[in-house]
Order: C-alpha cells, then structure tokens, then sequence
C-alpha cells in the first residue's frame, strides 16, 4: 500500500456522482470530437463563473499574435496590465499550457482565469494555443509551446514584460507536463543563456507513463491502480492520452517548482515522486496537497471549499516562486 493512500479518501464535500471523461467501453480516436464537444459543457459553466469576476476592461490589454511554427501557425494569447499610477514596468512574464491530455482545449479554456490572475498578481501572461493531438502528433504539440517560449524572449519588452523580472512556465494536467518538458529542454539550449526560466508552476501534472515507471520508485507509483477508477480521469482515459515523460529527465539545474496535487487522481504519486526528485537535487520547490478531490475538481466544482483554496494556494505559490528565483 502506498504511503500515500489515505489522500485518495473522498472529501465529505465531493458529490456522490461524478462522471469520468469519455464513456464506456474502449477508448478509440474517433471518439475525440464528440468528447471535445461534450467538455464544452463544463468548460461553459466554468467560464460563466468567472465572468463575474473579471476585472474592467480598462484594467488590462488582451491581444492574439500569430506565431511561426514547423509545419504552420499558432496563436498566443497576452493578457498585459495596464500599469497604474506610480507602478513601474516591464512585468513579470509567465507562459502557460492549457490542459487536456494534449487532445482536448485551447485558448477559452483558462482564458477569464488568466485575465484574472495577470490583473491581480500583477504579471503579463502568455496564453499558447498549442496544437493538438490526434490531429497532430507528438512532438508537434511541445515543439508549439518550445516555439511560444521563444516567442516570449524575443517579443516580451512589446506586450510590456521582462524575462529579467520573472519568467514563469505553468500548466495544469498535460499542460504541466508540457510546461516541465519545456523548462527541461531550454536548460541546455544557448537561446535561453541570457533569459533562464526562473520557476515553474506545475498544476496536477502527468509526468511519466507508467509504462515506463523506473523499478526503483515502483512502491511509490500507485496511485495509478489506486485512482483508477476516479471520477473525471481514470486509468482508461490516461492511457489512451499519455505521451511525455519530464519525470525521467535529470532534474538538476531547474527553477524553483510549486506544485499542486489531488490526492483522488491516478497521477497524485508521480507528482509526489516529482517533487522528492527535485528536492535531491537542490531544486527549491513548494507542495500544495488536496485529499479526497479527484483530477481537475477545482475546473468541475469550483464552489468547493478545496477549490477555492486551490485557487488561493496558486496565487501564493505564484508569489513564493517569484520570491525564491529573486
């Protein structure tokens, strides 16, 4: 049993009926634009919820800008505070990767809670409509958010940040684990010399097929049978989505890393596991741990008490990982 199970006992707050993604029987790729369809449903509710809370207009600058890829185009969105009187700029940047398994979302997806949280914390955020899978496999989708990341340096001056005040990646779900497998990959790369990522901001992140789970860690990599039958995301689902694993990259040399973790969710281990990994290695990191609510609660039933601490504990751990790459 793992030492982590006890996370996984239901919060009292949790309905009784949660339903998982997809449906019965096996997962096929003709099943994805139904499924996409069908998350537009919660995706709706979500965005209605933060609508009310949406600063003014006047607060902030929003702007699509196109941005050359292999093989085509995407577009990035920017949310840009207006400076106030007396605030001195450029800002703080942080690019961030929806998530979705790599198949499912976009720009909408996180939009209002973007323009929110650039307006608050006070930082311009980069918003990546990374192109998705299965109609573009992998790497087509990390190449995407690599590319954006570059982006970010050479254009961040224009939409009034700075890489020197804080560059941030962030991501929830398959969006963490793009953000970690970007952070990884400029480590080494000359472009970013001048420009390091200074934290990362990884939100319920998948990390590594189990697959491919190291034997050495395998008593602490259960919660993938544990929750495998979790409301929201299963095993099933998981299996048909994985790609990536940043977990088996030496960590050595990353940012200070804040994380958020559910523990009724099939990837709760692996993110713990994550996070020991980078601590051995001297890598400053934050944890944040939600007992009994299952993968993406926080998107689903925002009304939750675990969900509005989710979104505090964000906020701070935003804050702490600027404060610890000073």
């Amino acid at each position: 049993m793992s030492q982590y199970s006890h996370l996984s006992e239901p919060d009292p707050e949790l309905p009784g009926s949660i339903p998982r993604i997809g449906g019965p029987g096996p997962l096929t790729e003709d099943m994805i634009p139904a499924m996409r369809q069908a998350l537009d449903v919660p995706l709706n509710q979500r965005l209605d919820v933060y609508k009310t809370r949406l600063p003014s207009d006047s607060a902030y600058k929003l702007e699509d800008h196109t941005v050359a890829v292999e093989g085509g185009e995407i577009i990035v969105r920017t949310v840009s505070p207006i400076l106030a009187g007396g605030e001195n700029g450029p800002l703080p940047v942080l690019v961030y990767f929806h998530g979705g398994g790599w198949a499912f979302g976009g720009l909408d997806t996180n939009d209002f809670d973007l323009r929110i949280l650039s307006v608050e914390l006070r930082l311009v955020i980069i918003n990546v409509d990374y192109r998705l899978a299965p109609e573009h496999h992998f790497p087509t989708g990390l190449n995407d958010c690599y590319a954006a990341l570059k982006w970010t340096v050479e254009n961040a001056r224009k939409i009034g940040g700075s890489t020197e005040k804080g560059f941030l990646v962030c991501g929830a779900s398959s969006g963490a684990n793009l953000a970690a497998a970007v952070a990884h990959r400029s480590l080494k790369d000359p472009f970013f010399e001048n420009h390091k990522v200074t934290g990362q901001i990884l939100q319920i992140p998948a990390l590594v097929h189990p697959a491919a789970y190291p034997p050495e860690y395998a008593s602490e990599l259960l919660s993938y049978e544990q929750n495998k039958n979790a409301p929201i995301l299963s095993k099933e689902l998981m299996d048909f989505l994985y790609r990536l694993s940043p977990l088996l990259t030496d960590p050595t040399g990353l940012p200070p890393s804040y994380l958020q973790i559910c523990g009724l969710d099939p990837l709760r281990d692996e993110g713990l596991l994550y996070k020991r990994l980078l601590r051995e290695q001297g890598v400053l990191t934050k944890l944040d741990i939600y007992p009994g609510v299952p993968h993406g609660f926080h998107a689903i039933l925002p009304g939750m008490r675990a969900a509005k601490k989710w979104e505090e504990d964000l906020r701070q751990g935003i804050k702490w990982v600027f404060n610890s790459s000073v």
